[in-house]
């Protein structure tokens, strides 16, 4: 280990604080002296959500920030006693190697509470100093930087932007914002844009999704620059889109300096704040299955597009698949057994994503882009090979669309009135966009993790400023080797 005199400060007691760049891999003894910045509970999702213990986002006076670690079974003795921009100092730690995914901080090592570790709040003597450690450390991204890692799950950074849409609703006209339909859908999606950037979609779930709430609807004026912490890229339908994380903080407009700082220059750049690309605003929401299924839920909607990646798992055969066009439309008319006829698709197909399913409509044009083949030329060659069936004879689902069975597109619908009526709820399809594969679900998964290793549990203690140990549970622990080393969750 760095020996203490060598990267240390006074706390104006015997004990001499570490920092944190002298901090090694492995046990130590050392006083840590920090400000807690964040802290929040890290979930095994893989296991149902279990929890792990608690994370930590500590900074010591020099603005190093670290990532702090509490283990499950410790918890409960530190919870009470944490408090997000106090100050501690911390006896006895376990420094282990940080996960390699999802990083909050630049530190490669977590500081992990350990046998006999003993946090303090810092005490009257110190709190002169408690100017000299910074309030918050922030470690922003821009667009092109968050486009080149995204889907890696590497490091979470920071985005300060100006907001464009909430839930797909413009900002010019004060936005209310529905309770029960943000837990009918279970985030909140914004489009935003940065100074220079496109516009972005930031998905907020969870603990953010209620804050944002919060502040949106509390706020006087309509809120007009967002800075969400620790964001996730991701890449959903060939587009970037953000996602917080159980770790992520929301500020609006003059919550923190970053956000004043964006908001004096929105104010100095009217002209370069309205500066959008219509399209990447206008441009259809892509949405799964369930997501499209709830929206029709949703007391207040109203007709509305959007794309969705699907495999067709059937077509439905109880249906006719054509239907007699009127005489005065232009396409080709198609000769049957006793009239002519001008046959377009309505064929209903079944189909499903990664969690639901649905019936779709193929209309029109939507059908010949799926099979390649038009519902005139289809009805023609049957009826010219079927001669003897009668008037009124209705031609069977052709092979050509039976054949799409088992593909994946992605597919331009539209809910109708008559979905949100309730009055039918296959949803139709406007066109037929491109083959696609399913992507994975939206998801506020913090950690597709796999603990490898049963995490330690010896016990450490919490004292107050009066000394009173909080932690109580040496005798449980009494039979454990004294040199029994915590052992940090490894994540996949």
């Amino acid at each position: 280990m760095v020996s203490a005199a060598k990267s240390s400060i006074s706390t104006g007691k015997a004990s001499l604080a570490m920092l944190f760049d002298g901090i090694s891999p492995g046990r130590s003894e050392s006083l840590l002296r920090f400000r807690v910045i964040h802290f929040w509970e890290a979930k095994n999702i893989a296991k149902g959500g279990s929890f792990l213990g608690l994370e930590l986002l500590l900074v010591d006076e020099q603005g190093t920030v670290m990532q702090g670690f509490i283990a499950a079974s410790r918890a409960d003795t530190y919870r009470g006693h944490l408090k997000a921009g106090a100050l501690y100092t911390l006896q006895n730690f376990f420094a282990t190697k940080s996960k390699e995914i999802y990083r909050v901080a630049d530190q490669s090592l977590t500081i992990s509470f350990s046998n006999g570790s003993v946090l303090s709040p810092l005490n009257d003597t110190d709190m002169h100093a408690s100017d000299s450690f910074p309030s918050d450390r922030f470690r922003f991204h821009s667009h092109d930087d968050f486009q080149a890692n995204s889907g890696l799950r590497g490091d979470l950074y920071d985005v300060v932007v100006h907001l464009r849409l909430v839930n797909g609703q413009s900002l010019i006209q004060r936005h209310v914002l529905d309770e029960a339909e943000i837990t009918s859908m279970g985030y909140i999606l914004v489009h935003l844009q940065s100074k220079d950037g496109p516009v972005m979609k930031l998905y907020l779930w969870d603990e953010a999704a209620k804050v944002f709430f919060k502040k949106f609807t509390s706020s006087e004026d309509t809120p007009s620059v967002l800075m969400v912490t620790t964001v996730n890229p991701k890449n959903l339908g060939g587009n970037l889109a953000l996602s917080s994380m159980a770790s992520s903080r929301v500020f609006m407009d003059k919550d923190i300096q970053p956000t004043i700082d964006y908001v004096n220059w929105l104010s100095s750049n009217p002209e370069t704040a309205k500066r959008v690309n219509a399209d990447e605003v206008t441009k259809v929401e892509s949405m799964t299955i369930g997501q499209i299924l709830a929206y029709i839920k949703q007391e207040n909607a109203k007709e509305a597009s959007f794309n969705c990646i699907a495999t067709i798992d059937d077509v439905v055969r109880d249906n006719a698949w054509y239907y007699i066009a009127c005489s005065g439309c232009q396409t080709k008319a198609t000769r049957g057994p006793s009239s002519l006829m001008c046959a377009k698709y309505r064929a209903t197909i079944s189909v499903y994503d990664n969690k639901d399913k649905a019936d779709f409509v193929l209309l029109g044009d939507a059908g010949s882009e799926l099979t390649g083949k038009k519902a005139a030329e289809l009805v023609d060659n049957y009826f010219e090979a079927n001669q003897e069936v009668g008037v009124g004879h209705m031609m069977p689902a052709p092979q050509a669309l039976i054949d799409t069975i088992g593909q994946t597109h992605k597919f331009k619908i539209k809910v109708s009135d008559l979905n949100l009526t309730g009055k039918i709820q296959a949803i139709t399809v406007t066109k037929v966009v491109s083959p696609a594969v399913l992507p994975p679900l939206p998801s506020s998964a913090e950690f597709p993790i796999i603990v490898d290793d049963e995490v330690a549990a010896p016990t450490g203690s919490v004292s107050d400023a009066s000394a009173h140990n909080a932690g109580d549970g040496t005798e449980s622990t009494s039979n454990k080797v004294e040199g029994q080393m915590p052992k940090r969750p490894k994540y996949e």
